[in-house]
């Protein structure tokens, strides 16, 4: 009996990055722009008065750390993976609604409760790309942290379609890793307190749950 040699079934992912690469594109560029039109609104214009966040010890262990910046700012890369591996216009648009309405939560926490970190006493023009942040996103709507809440959310949908597509435990492993050090940039930049970290990451997690629990089961 001749034997055959086994094929890899392997979905091939730059295949599948490539397919509706356009839409892709313009979706997420435009979801992202739309939603930062209504986040430094709510920013620039709170509703009602600011609230200054408490902080907990584990915020005067970690000291800002400069060098957190690109980590920081990684989340818009990051965040684009999930639907890059995407295969048709309707997982993009579902997907699309999931973590539009972890925006439009966060954002309605936001309007109500408009909060803000405690003054650092930092020289940001020591630190021209941190003073470039500031001077966009000023540390205010903190809690929850939408930073840490959009990062695990991306986590938890790569880390199912990653296991899906048959990824090795180095890429697994490195999705959680990335979200995880996005997360402590939020804290080592002084864009966010522990408070805001922790509250992001669950509702993160809960909508992501919510979302991954529909596909499953669908």
């Amino acid at each position: 009996m001749k034997l055959t040699k086994a094929k890899n079934t392997r979905p091939d992912w730059i295949a599948v990055a490539g397919s509706q690469i356009g839409f892709k594109i313009f979706g997420t560029s435009a979801f992202i722009s739309l939603f930062f039109v209504f986040y430094i609104y709510l920013l620039k214009h709170p509703a009602y008065p600011v609230v200054i966040m408490p902080t907990l010890a584990f915020d005067d262990f970690v000291n800002f750390q400069p060098l957190a910046f690109p980590l920081y700012v990684s989340l818009w890369v990051y965040v684009t993976f999930p639907v890059m591996l995407m295969k048709t216009r309707r997982e993009i648009v579902r997907y699309g609604g999931w973590i539009g309405s972890l925006c439009v939560l966060s954002l309605g926490i936001f309007y109500f409760y408009p909060n803000a970190i405690p003054p650092v006493q930092i020289d940001w023009s020591l630190y021209p790309a941190m003073e470039f942040l500031k001077n966009i996103d000023a540390s205010g709507n903190a809690c929850p942290s939408l930073h840490v809440g959009t990062a695990v959310f991306t986590a938890l949908w790569l880390h199912h379609q990653l296991r899906l597509m048959r990824f090795g435990r180095f890429i697994v492993s490195l999705n959680l890793v990335w979200c995880v050090a996005i997360a402590y940039s939020t804290l080592a930049t002084k864009q966010h307190v522990m408070i805001d970290l922790i509250a992001g990451a669950a509702l993160g997690a809960l909508v992501a749950w919510l979302s991954l629990r529909r596909v499953q089961s669908a």
